[in-house]
């Protein structure tokens, strides 16, 4: 079979029906799947050259393609976890016969992975759903390799309610949180920033004088460069920091081997900050939560949707009107036209009738 593998990686290279000389990588380092692209691709050539059919993509060719085209991205890893799950279902399909109404029966009986089974939040099936249409309309749009690409319902999931704390609550947080967390919720509090990037903030990208930090594209949500203007709680909380780590503004005490070493601080790492919410009293809060404190805060204060929107490092303003109903102030003008409505009338509604 005229396959070799090259850096890890399988290639082929064959002459087709037609006289052409296809060499190409298969994109896979797994033997077997790469004798079955090749030999599908060789089948396809031949019904082109012969037929002058249109070659059929198989869905796991999909995602092979997509993984390629699609490593750089963020979430790639969750990604690879929906590919998974639907190559339990189409693997071996032509990407041309996958249907809506398929992938809404496979989504519903859909369990969780995790012990104990149950079934997925209408946010994880959304997910699923919408990675296997990104893919199959890229297929359809970018490659070529459908007409057109098959309509896959993805029903986003209603938007939560947004949840903050009062004074209080964060004062009590703060007070019985680690020592080591405490600067970690303040900081959280006063600037908005997501917890990855407060966990991951250099000293490289804050500038005291200037009272300002920046969080670099490859660091953001959505991959753009957000400056953080710092108030003076911030600078407060990263000045005592200064000196205890040379690379991190923000780190924790581990001890190994009877030593103590001050180590950066790992995002995904919620135990300390459940503990805190546990002693504080306070039940139903994320740390991402504070993000939404913060920005409660601040429109409350009177902040406009379009300052948030630029402090907060939001794509959209409709992120941003989440937080619009917590200050209907600039409504009231506009509210008291009703007023005169009644009034123009000689109406008094909250006067009762005389008996």
């Amino acid at each position: 079979m005229s396959i070799k593998l090259r850096y890890g990686v399988w290639h082929c290279d064959f002459v087709s029906a037609g006289g052409t000389r296809v060499r190409k990588s298969l994109g896979t380092s797994d033997r077997e799947l790469a004798e079955e692209l090749h030999d599908k691709l060789k089948a396809d050539y031949w019904k082109i050259d012969r037929l002058g059919e249109e070659p059929e993509y198989r869905f796991e060719e999909a995602c092979l393609r997509w993984l390629k085209e699609k490593q750089s991205k963020r979430t790639i890893n969750a990604d690879k976890g929906r590919i998974r799950f639907w190559l339990q279902h189409f693997k071996g399909r032509p990407i041309s016969t996958i249907t809506n109404n398929e992938c809404q029966n496979i989504i519903s009986r859909m369990k969780k992975q995790k012990p104990g089974g149950g079934y997925p939040s209408q946010a994880s099936k959304y997910a699923y759903l919408a990675f296997i249409r990104a893919m199959l309309r890229m297929a359809a749009n970018e490659w070529g390799w459908l007409k057109h690409a098959p309509y896959i319902k993805a029903t986003p999931p209603r938007q939560p309610r947004i949840k903050w704390m009062t004074r209080e609550q964060v004062n009590a947080l703060i007070n019985h949180a680690a020592d080591y967390l405490k600067p970690v919720i303040t900081f959280a509090v006063a600037t908005g920033l997501r917890k990855s990037n407060i966990m991951g903030l250099e000293w490289s990208q804050v500038d005291l004088v200037r009272k300002v930090a920046w969080i670099n594209p490859d660091q953001s949500k959505n991959f753009r460069a957000i400056g953080v203007s710092l108030n003076d709680t911030a600078c407060q909380v990263i000045r005592e920091q200064i000196g205890r780590h040379e690379q991190f503004v923000f780190v924790r005490e581990r001890k190994l081997h009877g030593t103590t070493e001050l180590v950066p601080m790992r995002a995904d790492a919620n135990k300390a900050f459940k503990s805190a919410m546990r002693r504080a009293g306070i039940e139903g809060f994320r740390f991402h939560d504070l993000r939404h404190t913060w920005a409660s805060w601040l429109i409350q204060a009177g902040v406009p949707l379009s300052a948030l929107q630029e402090m907060g490092g939001w794509e959209s303003i409709e992120m941003v009107r989440r937080y619009a109903h917590l200050s209907p102030a600039h409504l009231q003008e506009h509210a008291k036209n009703i007023d005169d409505i009644f009034n123009a009338h000689g109406t008094n509604m909250a006067r009762k009738n005389a008996v």
